[in-house]
C-alpha cells in the first residue's frame, strides 16, 4: 500500500462507536509519573476519546525514561501488533534533560516518525514544555541553556512532524502561559506535572487529537479537574 494511500486512510473520520485502539508511545508523562495512580495524558485522553463515544483499546506502552533513541527501539517493535487506528508520541523531554546531541535526536526521532508514517494510523505529537519554568532550572544562565535546548529539540520534532503532515500539540507554548505562578501544576518533585497539571496538559492535546480523529472536540462534557 502507498504512503500517499495510507495518508488518505489516515485522514478519514473514525465511524461512530468504532472501537479506537490508541497506542501511546512516549515516557514518563505518558505513564502519569506526578499524579500518583490517576495517570497521565494518556488516560485522559483516552476517557476524552470515550467521552466522544468511542470505546477505546488502550496501549500504553510509555516507559519513564525514555529518550527518542528507546522509543525507536524499545517501545515501537511493540506497536506493530497492536494494530492502532491513533497514535500519540511525546518524547524528548529526557534527551533534553540528558543532554542527547542534537543531530542522535534528529536521526533517532526521523526514523521514529518515519516508521510511523508507514502505519497508516493518525499520529499526534507533543512537543517539549518550557523545562527552564521548573523551580530546579535555578539562575538566569542555567534556565537560559535549558530554555535553547528546548527550544532545539522542539525545532527538530516540528521539522519531522510537518514533513508527514503530523499535528503537533503544543505544550512549549502552553506551559509558558500556563506555569508561571501556578506552582500545583506540578507535583512534589517540582518537575513532572500534578494531576491538575495533566488536566492541563488533556485539555490542550484533546482538540489536536479530535482533529486528527476526525472527532467534534466542542460539546464534550467538561472533566472536572482532579483532586
Amino acid at each position: 500500500m502507498s504512503l500517499a494511500l495510507l495518508a488518505l486512510l489516515a485522514s478519514a473520520a473514525l465511524p461512530a462507536e468504532h472501537p479506537v485502539i490508541y497506542a501511546a508511545l512516549g515516557d514518563s508523562t505518558g505513564v502519569g509519573v506526578g499524579a500518583g495512580n490517576d495517570g497521565g495524558y494518556v488516560r485522559r485522553t483516552a476517557e476524552r476519546l470515550r467521552d466522544a463515544g468511542h470505546p477505546v483499546q488502550l496501549a500504553n506502552l510509555c516507559v519513564s525514561g525514555a529518550r527518542a533513541a528507546d522509543v525507536l527501539q524499545g517501545q515501537l517493535p511493540l506497536l506493530a501488533p497492536t494494530e492502532p487506528d491513533l497514535v500519540t508520541l511525546g518524547v524528548g523531554i529526557n534527551d533534553v534533560t540528558n543532554a542527547t546531541p542534537l543531530p542522535a535526536f534528529e536521526k533517532a526521532f526521523g526514523e521514529l516518525l518515519d516508521r510511523l508514517a508507514a502505519t497508516g494510523a493518525r499520529v499526534v505529537v507533543l512537543d517539549v514544555p518550557d523545562l527552564s519554568l521548573s523551580p530546579l532550572a535555578r539562575g538566569d544562565v542555567a534556565r537560559a541553556s535549558i530554555r535553547g535546548r528546548v527550544e532545539a529539540v522542539n525545532a527538530v520534532i516540528l521539522a519531522a512532524a510537518a514533513r508527514h503532515r503530523f499535528p503537533v500539540a503544543d505544550l512549549y507554548t502552553e506551559s509558558q502561559a500556563e506555569l508561571p505562578g501556578h506552582p500545583e501544576l506540578l507535583c512534589e518533585d517540582r518537575f513532572h506535572p500534578s494531576k491538575a497539571g495533566y488536566d492541563r496538559w488533556a485539555a490542550a492535546l484533546w482538540p489536536v487529537v479530535a482533529r486528527a480523529a476526525g472527532i467534534a472536540a466542542e460539546g464534550l462534557p467538561t472533566r472536572p479537574a482532579r483532586q
